[in-house]
């Protein structure tokens, strides 16, 4: 029998239900609803005051109004996908996969940013103090000047960051905070969500940057209630495919700077190395390039990235085609051997198709669309592409060939690393392909021509 006062909440979306029941009505999720203690929200009982507001224009400083201060962690990598450095007052979530470097590149964050003058604290409640200590110790940071705590009730650790002035604190997770307000268990909807909500009220009052670390589910998706992404400032993601060094740092959300900036790290015995020139590291070294092989021209953020697309389309030995893709959309995979099919002519409906993208790189836009495509018709013909060849370009259903943007600095970016050659879109008028010479195609059918006949610029 249920206590009284006592509601139900969903752990996979938070809904809250008055009585048990198998499946949520929120996100339809079986066995998901837990008992827990009903709450009074802070201040529901207390006197209320009329709220003051202001104009948008406010004393005519609109446009005077400088850009948010921030500081340096001395990672440039983090900083960039940060906006350009950590902004006092700010809350950010970092999740990603079990094991794939969260704590390591925090520590290394606040060990870098503390030997610049920032006043950083790291607190823990998935380890000892010592355990920290020996890893700060092999990543070289024994003297950095981080403050080490291992804690995880939250009463505690906000009483210790009102005594005490720091810059950047790092929470190390928010699924193992506990409030005793609450009655449910460390890691419940209700748990999370207070934790997070209090600790992100903390840095607002008292201007310091909390970075919290967040678990992932099965499925990939931040653990928890989704209120805590709409609470914090940034949602960041650490990627990284297991067999790989690589490691990628997105930006999901950013109030202040671009969404969709990445840094790359390189994991290593000594913790994270940062990769300036990612294109470098994802392209295959030297080499005549074999059949099945595109190199993509891609932009990731402000920053142009090269990555090599691998094809294999072999004679199928059962009665279905496999069709295996990794670092790619398998809807979009699809449509692109649907339309190689209809609109070019390529019998590949009855044969095995395996795609990946080399160096575990995940790529998301439509620019892709040719790169794959030419990759594709490579293996399937067994003509491979010149070495010193990169392909962009989106594809449509029509089979057209249809411009992407920043074409110029994707050719400026291949030029640069001693690329001679492009397939690509027809360009806008006064564009050059400056060195670079140029297959400029309108249609699939004719970029699977050239890769037939060897017909380069």
């Amino acid at each position: 029998m249920a206590r009284d006062g006592a509601v139900y909440a969903c752990q996979s979306c938070g809904t809250v239900h008055s009585k048990w029941a198998g499946q949520c009505a929120g996100c339809g999720a079986w066995n998901t609803l837990v008992e827990e203690g009903a709450t009074r929200m802070p201040g529901a009982l207390t006197a209320t005051r009329a709220t003051k507001t202001r104009g948008l224009n406010f004393e005519g400083l609109l446009s005077e109004t400088p850009p948010p201060v921030r500081f340096s962690t001395g990672l440039v990598e983090f900083d960039r996908v940060c906006g350009g450095g950590v902004v006092p007052g700010s809350a950010m979530l970092l999740a990603g996969d079990p094991g794939v470097g969260k704590s390591t590149l925090l520590l290394q964050v606040v060990g870098q940013a503390s030997l610049r003058g920032v006043r950083c604290a790291y607190i823990s409640g998935e380890e000892a103090v010592e355990q920290i200590r020996d890893r700060a110790g092999r990543m070289g940071l024994a003297a950095s000047p981080v403050k080490l705590a291992a804690e995880t009730s939250l009463r505690d650790i906000v009483e210790g960051l009102k005594r005490d002035t720091f810059d950047l604190v790092v929470i190390d997770s928010v699924q193992t905070l506990w409030s005793d307000a609450h009655e449910a268990g460390p890691g419940s909807v209700t748990q999370v969500r207070a934790c997070a909500g209090e600790l992100v009220r903390l840095a607002k009052k008292r201007g310091v940057a909390i970075v919290l670390v967040g678990h992932v589910t099965k499925d990939g998706q931040i653990a928890g209630p989704r209120v805590v992404e709409h609470m914090v400032d940034a949602v960041l993601s650490f990627e990284g495919e297991r067999g790989y060094p690589f490691r990628v740092l997105r930006g999901a959300k950013n109030r202040f700077g671009a969404t969709d900036e990445i840094g790359v790290f390189e994991m290593g015995d000594a913790g994270l190395r940062e990769v300036s020139n990612p294109s470098a590291l994802f392209l295959t070294d030297g080499g005549q390039r074999a059949a099945g092989a595109a190199v993509f021209a891609g932009i990731e953020g402000s920053r142009p990235v090269l990555v090599e697309f691998q094809a294999l389309v072999a004679p199928s030995a059962y009665g279905t085609p496999r069709r295996a893709v990794v670092g790619w959309d398998s809807g979009r995979l699809a449509m692109v051997l649907a339309v190689l099919e209809s609109r070019c002519g390529l019998s590949l409906g009855d044969r095995d198709v395996y795609l990946n993208v080399a160096g575990g790189l995940r790529i998301a836009e439509p620019a892709a669309d040719l790169a794959a495509a030419a990759a594709l018709a490579s293996s399937a013909l067994d003509e491979a592409l010149p070495q010193d060849c990169v392909v962009f370009g989106e594809i449509s259903l029509s089979g057209d060939v249809r411009a992407v943007s920043r074409m110029d600095g994707r050719l400026k970016e291949a030029a640069k690393l001693g690329f001679g050659q492009a397939l690509c879109p027809p360009l806008p008028a006064g564009m050059e392909g400056g060195p670079l010479k140029t297959a400029q195609v309108s249609r699939l059918g004719e970029a699977v021509r050239r890769i037939s006949e060897q017909s380069w610029p």
